[in-house]
């Protein structure tokens, strides 16, 4: 199973990120999407795994603060904020957060912890990247992509 992974988009979904999210067979977004025009457009490419971000206020009331997910048997938990993940994680492989627009892959404990960083308006002069992963038989195998700075 591909996955593409993403988060802060921000209003803005990128031809760079379409392109990958054609190919993938589900996509996991951490929140701070912005619109719900945004959720909609995903929702044609691949079955939606989603949270709400800080900045998705009102009209996303529907879409929970976080998300436990079981994929090819491997169990991703999603927040928006890192600061917001419970101590227990026993039944977790994988964290996925964003909010702090900065690309994070480290294996703490038994447990990826994944920011894809921000692949929407480029911001804080970050670089503008987003992850695809392999999930086949309970493992898991992130690549990181990063997109030009280039308008969208």
């Amino acid at each position: 199973m591909r996955l593409a992974i993403l988060s802060d988009t921000h209003g803005l979904l990128r031809p760079a990120v379409i392109a990958q999210l054609k190919t993938a067979d589900a996509i996991l977004h951490a929140g701070d999407i912005n619109k719900p025009s945004i959720v909609h457009q995903l929702r044609q490419y691949a079955p939606l795994y989603v949270v709400r971000g800080n900045n998705d206020r009102g009209w996303a009331e529907d879409i929970p603060h976080d998300l436990t997910v079981t994929l090819e048997g491997v169990t991703f938990y999603l927040v928006h904020n890192k600061k917001e993940v419970p101590a227990d994680l026993s039944h977790v492989d994988v964290v996925v957060f964003g909010h702090s627009h900065k690309y994070f892959q480290q294996e703490r404990e038994s447990v990826l912890w994944l920011n894809p960083g921000s692949c929407g308006p480029r911001r804080f002069h970050q670089e503008i990247t987003m992850m695809m992963a392999q999930v086949t038989e309970g493992r898991i195998q992130v690549e990181k992509l990063s997109l030009p700075h280039q308008a969208p």
